[in-house]
């Protein structure tokens, strides 16, 4: 593989490349095909084309007509001019195949955690979400399906209860599990007045999520 030099939002802005869009270390663009079956053969032809450029982006097929791309050079965590070059093809592949860009609906979610002792509260949300932590200490989801979880530094307590919490729905045979993995993370139990439906769940600063299943929900 050739060698690249990462890109900053400027430099990739200046690029030109109208179809994608800047956020979070990454580019994204969503391109309508006009049918289902259409926008399953399109990803299909990008996934053959990064295999021809030996790099890869995420896909992700949605009804009735979307494809969305999102490219990222994973070996640095940011954006490189290799990330331009597969952009710079798929558009062309996509105008090729009468392709429509939509610039407007690119989106990266993240949610944020107030905490006075990070490395306290970080290890219980990494193994209720089981994500990993990156070199950024952020906590990001190692199967590229939720939102990244970042940290930001509190000078003071809140005396208030938090107002809002995570609901973390997973296998109903594994929930017991992560119930475990959190508590020896260094959570605590609220309640399992509920359980098997959900659990609730504590961090070390009182940041609330529960452990959910479909079972136990009449």
């Amino acid at each position: 593989m050739a060698e690249y030099t990462t890109l900053t939002a400027p430099e990739f802005d200046a690029l030109g490349l109208d179809d994608w869009r800047y956020a979070l270390a990454s580019i994204q663009a969503t391109f309508r095909a006009g049918s289902f079956p259409a926008a399953t053969e399109f990803a299909t032809a990008v996934a053959e084309l990064a295999e021809a450029h030996q790099h890869h982006p995420d896909l992700d097929v949605r009804y009735p007509d979307r494809v969305v791309v999102r490219l990222t050079t994973h070996a640095v965590e940011d954006l490189t001019t290799h990330d331009a070059d597969l952009a710079r093809a798929v558009s062309e592949l996509a105008a090729e195949r009468g392709l429509t860009a939509e610039p407007g609906a690119a989106q990266m979610v993240e949610l944020a955690i107030d905490a006075l002792d990070i490395d306290a509260v970080r290890p219980f949300w990494e193994a209720a979400l089981a994500y990993r932590v990156d070199s950024g200490g952020n906590l990001v989801d190692p199967l590229g399906r939720g939102p990244a979880v970042w940290f930001q530094q509190m000078d003071a307590p809140r005396p208030q209860r938090n107002r809002i919490h995570f609901d973390i729905t997973v296998p109903h045979h594994t929930a017991e599990q992560r119930v475990a993995a959190a508590l020896a993370a260094g959570g605590t139990l609220v309640s399992d007045a509920r359980a098997r439906a959900f659990w609730v769940l504590a961090d070390a600063e009182g940041n609330e999520a529960c452990i959910c299943t479909w079972q136990d929900r009449s």
